[in-house]
């Protein structure tokens, strides 16, 4: 996912870059096994959204939209604080967002971004980024 590694901190991205996150996050999503009503969720969207979610599976750019893009940034950067985290355990790398945890009170990451939003968000990353030291 060659995305990661582009400047987060400027969201204003050129067609070809919107593409190349669009297939970052679909298949992330794939690795995460989340519903679409998840992926929607993490995404910042709501049901009538449903069908940006295929157009994204199928290689179209993500929207020019702020929030969608620091949204996607910071879920390629939770993937990428798990996979630093835990090299040699792609299962935990998988289940991570979906899976109870103690950081949370026993909520899931997943549940985490739903109830607080796009600060929920932040506080996934930011324990990540705790606990690898940043």
């Amino acid at each position: 996912m060659h995305a990661q590694h582009a400047d987060l901190r400027n969201p204003a991205r050129t067609r070809d870059e919107r593409v190349i996150l669009a297939r970052a996050v679909t298949k992330l999503f794939e690795l995460w096994q989340l519903s679409a009503a998840d992926q929607l969720m993490l995404l910042g969207l709501n049901e009538s959204n449903r069908i940006a979610l295929q157009r994204y599976a199928r290689g179209e750019a993500l929207a020019a939209n702020r929030d969608l893009l620091e949204r996607v940034g910071h879920l390629l950067g939770v993937h990428k604080s798990l996979k630093l985290l835990y090299p040699h355990n792609p299962d935990l790398v998988s289940g991570w967002m979906g899976s109870p945890n103690t950081n949370f009170d026993g909520a899931t990451p997943t549940e985490v971004v739903r109830r607080f939003g796009f600060a929920g968000l932040l506080m996934v990353r930011g324990t990540l980024d705790r606990m690898r030291g940043g």
